[in-house]
């Protein structure tokens, strides 16, 4: 291949790069989650990222958790959460997936904690949906 080739391939590649990350870079997320464990009751809350480390927040029945991010250029952002209150040992659970949440959540992800399990928001449907049920 000459050199002329091999520079505008690169060039090309760079131009590409540049509009994924622009494209990706504006897109916003905003993640929520609620206790609405009921009684009283509150619940321990420890969220991160491969990148970020949210630390870990005591919530009151009623209080929520949030927290804004830019999705990253390659599609891969993962946010994950591990919560525990009196009854029901440490429960992992993805509060924000790319690949499942890219449509569904569209720039805010919703999320509510009951005492029969966690549930989503779906900014498409408009509804909540039931998206995790406690073990048995």
């Amino acid at each position: 291949m000459s050199n002329a080739v091999v520079v505008l391939l690169l060039v090309l590649i760079s131009l590409w790069n540049q509009l994924v990350l622009s494209q990706n870079q504006d897109q916003h997320q905003h993640v929520s989650i609620t206790n609405r464990l009921g009684n009283g009751k509150n619940m321990s809350l420890h969220c991160q990222s491969k990148d970020n480390d949210l630390g870990q927040h005591n919530l009151a029945d009623g209080t929520e958790f949030a927290w804004d991010f830019s999705v990253n250029a390659w599609g891969t952002t993962l946010f994950y959460c591990d919560l525990e209150w009196e009854g029901v040992q440490q429960y992992h659970f993805d509060a924000y997936a790319f690949d499942r949440d890219d449509v569904r959540c569209q720039t805010q992800c919703l999320w509510l904690i009951s005492t029969e399990g966690i549930y989503g928001f779906n900014g498409q449907t408009g509804f909540w949906e039931y998206i995790y049920h406690w073990p048995n």
